[in-house]
């Protein structure tokens, strides 16, 4: 399954770019299991861990949130206010 990943703020610079298009390894069903596998390719964005926030085209999900074909998921950082 293909998937499109939409990095923001500080964790630009952790994956070094703002978005891809990934390729779901098998097995990974849901946001948890992705989270994992990204965490073992970038070691730098498990300091986020518990305090990012995941949409699915547009809508906050929770991490048992299951993947689809397509689907767009974006990665951001806790939201401050200013």
């Amino acid at each position: 399954m293909v998937i499109r990943i939409l990095f923001f703020s500080a964790l630009q610079d952790i994956v070094g770019c703002e978005e891809l298009v990934f390729e779901v390894p098998d097995g990974v069903r849901n946001v948890a299991q992705l989270l994992d596998v990204l965490y073992d390719r970038w070691p730098g964005l498990r300091d986020w861990s518990g305090k990012i926030l995941i949409a699915a085209d547009l809508e906050y999900v929770g991490t048992g949130h299951p993947l689809e074909e397509g689907q767009e998921i974006a990665i951001m950082p806790p939201v401050q206010g200013g």
